[in-house]
C-alpha cells in the first residue's frame, strides 16, 4: 500500500482529529455516548490515525496511557512529539516520508516498531528500546550491511524485516544478519532455519575480522551448536513455530499479503480507498492475533498430552519393575534358605527334595516374570491406543477451529477468529474496493473526478476490464498468502 498523493492539504494532528478518530474507533454501542460526554484522554489505550495526510505529529501528549499507536500511510517527515507516550508497546510509522530515526528515547517499553516503506538510510538513535522484539524497516534506503551490527544491542529482538533495502542484494546478506543476530527467529517473513544458523557461525568469524587460525576455526566449529541453540532453543524461541502459528502475531501476515502486491499500492490512490483501509488492517490483525493466542493455548494442550503420556508410561514401567524386583528378591531369599538347607541336609533324599523344590520355584519365578511382561505389554498397548486417540482428537479439533468448521468450541471464545474469517475479511475488502474502482471509472469517463490521480492510476482507469483485472489480481495475491498460511498450519499439524 502507499500513501495518497493528491491535492489534499497536509495535516497536523490536532484535538479535533484525535477526538474524531477516537469516536470512530469506539464500538457502535458506546459511540453516541462518547460524542455526548467525551472520552477521558487517560482512558485511551489505542489510537489509529492512518490515511489522514498527516505531515506533523503533535498534540498527543495528553494520551499518556497509549499502548498502541498507528500513524501509517501519511506524509510524516519527522518522528517527534512522542515523549509523553512512555507506555507505548506498538508503534506503526510505515508508509511515510521519514528520513532519520529519532525521537524514540522515552519509549522504553516499545516492543513492536514498524518503519516500513520510508526513506531511512541508517539504523541509529534507538539505544533505549531495550524491550524491542519486532522491528520492521523494509523498503527503506539502507545500503550498508554494517547497520545490522547496531541491532545486536537489542537482546529481545526476535523478528526483523529488512526486505526491499539495497543491502539485501549482497550475496552474504542472510548469513551476515543471522551471524550477528543469532537469536532471531524470523528474518524477512521467513523462519530462520538450523542450516542457516549453523553456516552463519563461520562468516561471523570473518565479519568480526578475526584471523582464521586453527584456534579460530576450532572455536567456530565448537560454537555451531551454541549458535543454533541460541537462535532456536534459548528461552523457547521455537514456541511459535512448534505451535504452528508463526506469522500470525502482529501484522506479519497482513504485511506479507501486501509485500508483493504492486496493484494495491496503485489502487490505494483511488478516492475512498484510504477510508476503506483504515479499519481493514486492524480487523485482520485482530483476527490473526486471536488465532495466534489460540494456537499457543493448543500448543500447551498438545505438550500436556504428550507429557501425560510419558508420565503414565514411566509410572506403568516403574510399577512393573518394582513388582518384578519384589518377586526376584523373594525368590533369592527363599533360594538362599534352601541352599543352606541342602548344604546342611542330613541325608541324600532330603537334599534332593530341597533341590526339586528349588527347580519348581525357578519355574514359578519364570512364569511370574512372564506374566508381568504380558501385563506391561497390554498396559502399554492400551496407553498407546489412548494416546493416539487423544492426539487425533486434539489435532482434529485444532484443524477444525482454524478452518472454521466449529470455531473455538474448546477454547471458549465468543469471537470466532479463523483463517476462514481472514478470507471473509479479504473478500469483503475486495468487494468494497471493486465498487470504488467501478465508481471511480464511471466518474472518470464522465470527467467528474475531482481528485488529481497519479498517471499510473489513471492508466488503470483506461477501461473496465483493466481496472477490474487490477483489483482481482491484487485480491488473488492476498488470498494466496492466506491459503498458504492455512496450508502450512495443516501440514505441520498432520506432521506432528
Amino acid at each position: 500500500m502507499s500513501q495518497l498523493h493528491n491535492s489534499i492539504e497536509p495535516n497536523i494532528i490536532d484535538d479535533e482529529m484525535v477526538q474524531k478518530a477516537i469516536e470512530e474507533q469506539c464500538p457502535e454501542d458506546v459511540r453516541e455516548l462518547a460524542k455526548r460526554e467525551g472520552i477521558n484522554s487517560k482512558d485511551v489505550m489505542e489510537l489509529q490515525l492512518s490515511f489522514r495526510n498527516i505531515l506533523q505529529i503533535d498534540n498527543l501528549w495528553q494520551y499518556e496511557n497509549l499502548t498502541k499507536l498507528q500513524l501509517d500511510n501519511n506524509v510524516i517527515e519527522k518522528i517527534e512529539a512522542l515523549e509523553s507516550l512512555v507506555h507505548l508497546v506498538w508503534l506503526d510509522l510505515s508508509f511515510n516520508n521519514i528520513e532519520v530515526i529519532e525521537g524514540l528515547d522515552t519509549l522504553v517499553k516499545l516492543q513492536d516498531l514498524s518503519l516500513y516503506n520510508n526513506r531511512i538510510s541508517k539504523i541509529e538513535h534507538m539505544d533505549t528500546l531495550q524491550e524491542l522484539q519486532i522491528f520492521s524497516i523494509g523498503r527503506n534506503n539502507l545500503t550498508a550491511l554494517e547497520d545490522v551490527i547496531y541491532l545486536r544491542r537489542f537482546k529481545n529482538l526476535r523478528t526483523l524485516n529488512l526486505t526491499g533495502n539495497p543491502l539485501c542484494h549482497d550475496e552474504q546478506y542472510v548469513l551476515f544478519v543471522v551471524a550477528h543476530l543469532p537469536d532471531l527467529i524470523y528474518l524477512d517473513f521467513k523462519l530462520v532455519s538450523d542450516t542457516t544458523v549453523s553456516i552463519s557461525a563461520f562468516p561471523a568469524c570473518e565479519m568480526e575480522q578475526q584471523p582464521l587460525t586453527d584456534h579460530s576455526l576450532r572455536w567456530c566449529a565448537s560454537n555451531i551448536l551454541a549458535f543454533r541453540a541460541g537462535s532456536l532453543q534459548k528461552l523457547g524461541l521455537q514456541k511459535h513455530a512448534t505451535a504452528f502459528v508463526e506469522y500470525l502475531n502482529g501484522s506479519f501476515l497482513f504485511d506479507n499479503m501486501y509485500a508483493d502486491d504492486t496493484e494495491a499500492a496503485q489502487l490505494a490512490n483511488l478516492p475512498g480507498v484510504g477510508t476503506l483501509l483504515q479499519a481493514y488492517p486492524s480487523w485482520f490483525i485482530s483476527v490473526c492475533e486471536t488465532l495466534f493466542n489460540y494456537g499457543l493455548k493448543e500448543h500447551e494442550n498438545r505438550e500436556a498430552e504428550v507429557s501425560d503420556f510419558y508420565k503414565s508410561l514411566h509410572k506403568a514401567l516403574a510399577a512393573n519393575q518394582q513388582e518384578g524386583r519384589k518377586i526376584i528378591l523373594d525368590f533369592e531369599n527363599r533360594n538362599k534358605k534352601r541352599l543352606d538347607e541342602i548344604h546342611n541336609a542330613s541325608s541324600y533324599d532330603i537334599a534332593e527334595s530341597k533341590r526339586a523344590e528349588c527347580k519348581e520355584d525357578i519355574l514359578q519365578l519364570s512364569e511370574a516374570l512372564m506374566t508381568l511382561e504380558t501385563l506391561i505389554a497390554d498396559q502399554l498397548e492400551e496407553l498407546i491406543k489412548e494416546f493416539k486417540r487423544n492426539v487425533a482428537d486434539i489435532a482434529s479439533a485444532f484443524i477444525g477451529n482454524v478452518r472454521g468448521i466449529y470455531p473455538f468450541d474448546t477454547f471458549s471464545l465468543t469471537i470466532f477468529s479463523t483463517m476462514t474469517q481472514c478470507r471473509d475479511l479479504e473478500n469483503h475488502h475486495h468487494e468494497k474496493l471493486l465498487e470504488i474502482a467501478i465508481t471511480t471509472l464511471e466518474k472518470s469517463v464522465k470527467n467528474e473526478l475531482d481528485e488529481d490521480l497519479p498517471d499510473d492510476v489513471r492508466m488503470l482507469l483506461a477501461d473496465k476490464n483493466t481496472i477490474v483485472n487490477a483489483v482481482n489480481v491484487s485480491h488473488g495475491i492476498r488470498l494466496r498468502k492466506i491459503d498458504k498460511r492455512e496450508s502450512d498450519i495443516f501440514s505441520n499439524t498432520y506432521r506432528w
